[in-house]
């Protein structure tokens, strides 16, 4: 394996991490105080169970994304590049839009970062390389 693979992969990596760890902070640290806030709060019954699945749902999606990164980078297939850039291009847009409708947040810091790194791992796959053909 090459060097710049070897580096495309680790970045990878790293941004999934960071996805990871988003999930469990969002679904395991932050999602009992939301659900205890909307409990206290004079929002409808089928809206909070809204508000309290959309947020399960966010920490859901990155698990997801950070997988379908992870499978890519470690497949020697051609279509590898153009998947771990969709995954990156899915997470800078759900950057953009909370930093719209929320605001700066830790949150926002932590997809955005995974995001620059899985593009930046993105990058640096060669365009249809199928890892057979070089050392």
């Amino acid at each position: 394996m090459n060097g710049r693979k070897r580096a495309a992969r680790i970045l990878v990596v790293l941004g999934s991490i960071v996805l990871f760890a988003s999930a469990a902070l969002h679904s395991l640290a932050a999602y009992p105080n939301v659900s205890s806030a909307l409990g206290g709060s004079n929002l409808s019954a089928p809206l909070q169970a809204a508000l309290r699945a959309v947020f399960l749902l966010v920490g859901w999606d990155w698990i997801v994304i950070a997988v379908v990164a992870l499978l890519a980078a470690f497949t020697e297939a051609k279509w590898r590049k153009m998947l771990v850039l969709f995954c990156a291009l899915a997470l800078l847009v759900e950057t953009g839009l909370t930093l719209a409708f929320i605001g700066v947040f830790l949150g926002n810091e932590l997809i955005g970062s995974a995001a620059l790194l899985i593009l930046s791992g993105a990058l640096l796959f060669e365009n249809g390389d199928s890892g057979r053909t070089g050392a």
